[in-house]
């Protein structure tokens, strides 16, 4: 009897081990462009293992532009996306099955950026300047709703597309008379100055009228409906880095160099990862978020986010905020 179950509890075991081994899901994470300090959270998720021991094999790859991150959550491509909550709202309009199961960056951080020797010392001298951006980049959606608070119109500015990897380097070296870019003050600032360049003049999209929801994680309705489990372990996982991320910066920005090397993992690309990963954090919450609960879609800022859309971005719905987020998936 005691020889059988020397081979029974071996054998058990080993079938115990395999179930847990097929119990870990592949997941695909697409970002919004490639690793800069704001994902400095998902890369401390992966580090301390949170996303694995959720049962979750995250693969976390690059993207081109928000909207872009989002459509391939929406065609199956990917299984979440950090994105612009607005870029994802404009295509879950046009009949994206697309979900904001949570909010990281609560408050936006968009801005016009410029250069500090063009002479444009407020946003009306802009009228005649070339403006660089990327397409698809979340930042372009309330563009002109900003320009139309300031008293201007889309073809008073040149707004011309360059590829992401360039936009720095052409704002650098004022590509084709342009004196500035659109981008986030969460990065690009940081990366500027990294490069050589001195502080930007800023134009915060929030000082024309424009508060919106900032980033969020975007899902399928399929997966929200087929595999709900899967979506809370991850939305689970994610808020628990980012608060450990709240607690201890510099150990997300080390996860992230460990995951980038390169540049990234020198000492002055750490410092940008911090510089960038510190604006994120500082918009964690927003001000409606009293309770201060990470992750949380606002309902007064979505349904803010939404008329904003409506009434100066030509969005077409007749759906209600609610119906492009949940927080039924918060830890």
């Amino acid at each position: 009897m005691k020889s059988i179950c020397k081979l029974i509890v071996p054998t058990l075991l080993l079938a115990l081990a395999s179930g847990a081994a097929r119990a870990s899901e592949d997941v695909r994470l697409r970002l919004n462009w490639m690793y800069y300090g704001s994902h400095a959270g998902f890369a401390l998720g992966k580090d301390r293992d949170y996303y694995k021991d959720a049962g979750i094999n995250l693969d976390i790859r690059s993207g081109n532009g928000s909207s872009s991150a989002h459509r391939l959550v929406a065609n199956g491509d990917s299984d979440f996306a950090y994105g612009s909550c607005a870029a994802m709202t404009t295509l879950a309009a046009q009949g994206a099955p697309l979900v904001s199961v949570g909010v990281i960056d609560a408050s936006g951080t968009e801005a016009v950026i410029v250069r500090p020797d063009a002479g444009v010392r407020n946003i009306a001298d802009l009228k005649g300047k070339k403006l660089l951006t990327t397409a698809n980049a979340g930042v372009n959606t309330f563009f002109p709703l900003v320009l139309k608070n300031a008293g201007l119109k889309m073809s008073d500015i040149n707004l011309t597309n360059v590829p992401d990897g360039a936009l720095v380097s052409s704002y650098l070296q004022g590509t084709g008379g342009a004196v500035g870019i659109l981008g986030g003050i969460d990065d690009k600032p940081a990366e500027i100055k990294a490069n050589g360049g001195d502080d930007p003049v800023i134009f915060p999209y929030s000082d024309f009228g424009v508060n919106q929801v900032g980033y969020c994680l975007s899902a399928h309705k399929d997966t929200l409906a087929e595999n709900p489990g899967l979506v809370k372990k991850f939305v689970g996982a994610t808020v628990k880095a980012y608060r450990d991320a709240e607690r201890n910066p510099d150990a997300a920005v080390d996860a992230i160099a460990d995951i980038v090397g390169g540049t990234m993992a020198e000492e002055q690309g750490k410092q940008q990862a911090r510089s960038v990963l510190d604006v994120t954090l500082s918009v964690l919450y927003s001000a409606a978020n009293e309770q201060r609960v990470l992750g949380m879609n606002i309902p007064s800022d979505w349904d803010s986010m939404l008329k904003l859309m409506k009434d100066f971005n030509d969005l077409e719905t007749d759906q209600p905020a609610s119906a492009f987020y949940t927080n039924d998936f918060l830890p």
